[in-house]
């Protein structure tokens, strides 16, 4: 017998689409006779709804996602457009998440020791958090800063306390994360000429500074200048480090404040993405390239109680991204695709009841990041809702991490929740709610207008008194808070106090700093920002000279102010 006679004939692609359809044809069939089975079942009482309140199906099938499209198209492979299943080819095979913990309190030298402490329990990145007034671009000494001081962050008001908060700390091999928006820009600067003071190139600097300041008039409300100066600010920014510090992420575009204040795992995802929109157009409209920063635009999501929308949120993410900076901004450097993010739990779902339970409650969040393929992941402390962590709440909180990362298996394989129907599903669902909410924000005129008008605030207030409603109603369980409430509610706990003291120390080292720095270079270099304000110049090398030089956080955003004003949100009802 011939080759050619001993092979087995291949099925014919008609023979083959016609079995795909009994099957389809035979699954609804079951189906149908399932849900006849189960229609008179009782129920929990409970509401089977997401935290968004998203209806959640009993079930989910192939039939859910039959409009959905091919495999490669879809989902693809990790590393690979559109990115839905990770934005690099091997994930956490090659390198774990980056684990950070975000700390500040007190003055530079107390926040010092603790970043030492973080660094020799295993943390592998820094985050730092900042007091109030730091975060409102005003010096510790100043009126405003009254009571305030070091109190829920660390006080950084020259460049004296950036040097004093990495003292011993090679910023040439730490990767920095700093949550700082409206004098974002200034703050970066203090960084980077602490480096130099280190003998550290800013083209070797790795980290990231939030600095997305369109979220702030949206949700968390800090900010300083107008918009439209502050986008300037922001772009100044991309034009400088895609040239002179090429591995910072000059911004982090954050949907995490946006759903702390209320907004549904939908609305992070379209508001958060729409500004990240945003910002690539005031980009390309000063002239950039858009592949000459948008590689190093960073995002950063919150990561709430419900646990595979989080996870498919994170997935729709990357694949929304990736098509439109695609296919809609003619980006042609997969980079440019790929959306990177840092996730952090969910602050809003600690509570001061049993706090205990807010260890098992960022264990799960931190498992949902993992799971949506985040980079950097810092987990929340217990202690959170009751003051500042102490090193106790934070090395449970790391272990937390570690123990995800060595014990679980989790992390051995690329996203392993692929192909389930129900995330699968939600991912489509998603991505298709975001691009229903851009298409809103377009026809009310863009993000700004957006933001003048009030859209973007009263979009989430309205989605936080509904979840407010259904917590305090009973028809979301809290545990500990409106159910499993046994007495031991209020449980004593160790917290941080903040010396009172603090602040006090820190207006004597500002007063010693005035004295003896060189006030002819501070007025000049002062003068200069304000005259690159006015023309248009980068602001960041006059910004640079005027750290070198020991200006003061408030006085360098005086001298911009004299020319941007500064922003007064408008009422709203």
């Amino acid at each position: 017998m011939s080759t050619i006679e001993r092979e087995v004939p291949t099925e014919s692609l008609k023979e083959k689409l016609r079995k795909k359809e009994e099957e389809v044809d035979a699954l609804r069939r079951e189906l149908a006779r399932w849900q006849a089975e189960h229609r008179d079942a009782p129920t929990r009482d409970t509401s089977f709804t997401s935290v968004s309140g998203r209806e959640v199906e009993p079930l989910y099938t192939p039939l859910d996602r039959e409009d959905a499209p091919g495999y490669l198209e879809g989902q693809g492979l990790p590393g690979r457009y559109p990115f839905t299943r990770g934005p690099y080819g091997t994930m956490y095979r090659t390198r774990l998440w980056t684990m950070r913990q975000f700390a500040g309190f007190a003055t530079a030298r107390e926040t010092n020791e603790r970043y030492h402490y973080l660094l020799r329990n295993g943390q592998t990145g820094l985050s730092v958090a900042f007091d109030f007034p730091t975060l409102m671009g005003y010096d510790s000494d100043h009126p405003r800063s009254l009571g305030e001081v070091g109190v829920c962050g660390v006080a950084i008001s020259s460049l004296a306390d950036m040097e004093t908060l990495f003292d011993g700390i090679p910023l040439d091999q730490v990767s920095v994360s700093m949550t700082i928006n409206g004098p974002a820009i200034i703050l970066f600067c203090f960084y980077v000429a602490a480096a130099e003071k280190q003998g550290v190139s800013s083209d070797q600097l790795r980290g990231t500074v939030q600095n997305d300041i369109l979220k702030e008039y949206q949700a968390q409300h800090a900010w300083v200048f107008p918009p439209e100066p502050a986008l300037r600010a922001i772009v100044d920014m991309f034009e400088w480090c895609s040239e002179h510090a090429p591995l910072y992420n000059p911004i982090s575009i954050s949907g995490y404040h946006i759903r702390e204040a209320g907004a549904t795992a939908s609305q992070e995802l379209a508001f958060t993405l729409r500004n990240g929109f945003e910002y690539v157009e005031r980009g390309i409209e000063r002239g950039l390239d858009v592949d000459s920063f948008a590689p190093r635009l960073s995002f950063f999501f919150d990561i709430h109680n419900d646990f595979f929308e989080e996870v498919a949120k994170l997935r729709a993410a990357r694949r929304i991204w990736a098509r439109h900076m695609k296919e809609a901004y003619g980006a042609r450097n997969p980079a440019s695709w790929r959306l990177r993010t840092h996730c952090q739990t969910a602050g809003v779902t600690l509570t001061a009841q049993q706090p205990e339970n807010n260890i098992v409650r960022v264990a799960y969040q931190a498992m949902a990041a993992v799971l949506g393929g985040t980079q950097s992941l810092h987990t929340n402390s217990m202690d959170e809702t009751l003051a500042l962590p102490t090193e106790k709440s934070v090395r449970v909180a790391l272990r937390t991490q570690q123990v995800l990362a060595h014990e679980t298996g989790v992390p051995n394989t690329i996203d392993p929740l692929a192909g389930s129907y129900y995330v699968e599903t939600l991912t489509d669902e998603l991505e298709a709610e975001a691009q229903g909410l851009f298409r809103e924000i377009d026809e009310i005129g863009g993000v700004v207008p957006g933001i003048e008008a009030g859209w973007f605030q009263k979009e989430i207030a309205h989605s936080a008194l509904r979840q407010q409603e259904e917590m305090e109603s009973g028809q979301r369980v809290i545990v500990g808070v409106n159910e499993f409430t046994d007495g031991s509610e209020e449980v004593a706990i160790d917290t941080l106090r903040i010396d009172p003291e603090v602040e006090e120390r820190q207006r004597d080292q500002m007063a010693r700093l005035r004295e003896e720095r060189d006030s002819a270079a501070v007025e000049r270099t002062l003068d200069a920002l304000t005259e690159a304000a006015r023309s248009g110049e980068n602001l960041v090398p006059r910004i640079l000279d005027c750290a070198r030089a020991y200006c003061t956080l408030y006085e360098i955003r005086h001298a911009m102010e004299k020319e941007f004003g500064s922003y007064k949100e408008p009422v709203f009802f």
